[in-house]
Order: structure tokens, then C-alpha cells, then sequence
């Protein structure tokens, strides 16, 4: 599948920028500069981009797929509380799930329903 010469609008920039972060936060943590609540942030970015990704055609949902359960082993590696059945012989056979898409805010200036919080 060939991608269009044309990004959506903002999606280049962003996807620079998430290069750009990624770069500057490999060199700058090195081996020993992680902690495990760096890291489960790292996997959500590394989750959410692969999930971005696997939304462009079925072939790229199947390349992505393993990354999921990749990120989530490497967490339960440096020590994080897991599920029993994910370890499970079952769980292994089961072809990984993406992760939902994080939700998007209502935007700036959203001031709620009007008369929603006003006393009854």
C-alpha cells in the first residue's frame, strides 16, 4: 500500500515532534535513567502511536500487533503488578489487542452545559 504525498493537517508536524521527543528522551535517560512510572509512560506513547499506525489498513494492523503484548511483557519485566492470566498459556495464544485510542478533550474555552452545576 503506497500512503498519500499529503498528510492529514498537523499530522507531519506532530509526527516530528514525536520523533524529535523520542530522540532527545533516548539520550537523555540512557540505561539508568528510567523508573518504572517513565517507562509505563514511554509504552502508553509507544501503544498509542502503534494503534495510530495500525488504523491505516489491515496489513499494518497485523505488522503492529505484537506490540501491545511486546510492551506490556517489558513492564512486566521491570516489575509491574500484571494479571495472573496474562501469563497464562491462553493469553500467549491469543493475538494481541491494540489499545483504544486515548480520548480528546472537548477543547479549550468548553464551559460545560449551561445551568448544568447550578444549585436544584
Amino acid at each position: 500500500m503506497e500512503l498519500p504525498d499529503q498528510a492529514a493537517p498537523g499530522v507531519e508536524t506532530l509526527a516530528a515532534a514525536a520523533a524529535d521527543t523520542a530522540c532527545a528522551l533516548a539520550d537523555m535517560a540512557g540505561p539508568a535513567g528510567w523508573n518504572l512510572a517513565a517507562a509505563e509512560d514511554a509504552v502508553d506513547a509507544i501503544d498509542t502511536i502503534a494503534a495510530a499506525l495500525a488504523d491505516i489498513d489491515p496489513e499494518a494492523t497485523r505488522l503492529l500487533a505484537a506490540i501491545p503484548a511486546a510492551t506490556k511483557a517489558l513492564l512486566r519485566h521491570f516489575g509491574q503488578d500484571q494479571d495472573d492470566d496474562a501469563a497464562s498459556p491462553a493469553a500467549a495464544v491469543r493475538p494481541p489487542q491494540l489499545p483504544k485510542p486515548r480520548r480528546r478533550g472537548l477543547g479549550p474555552g468548553w464551559q460545560g452545559i449551561p445551568g448544568a452545576s447550578a444549585k436544584r
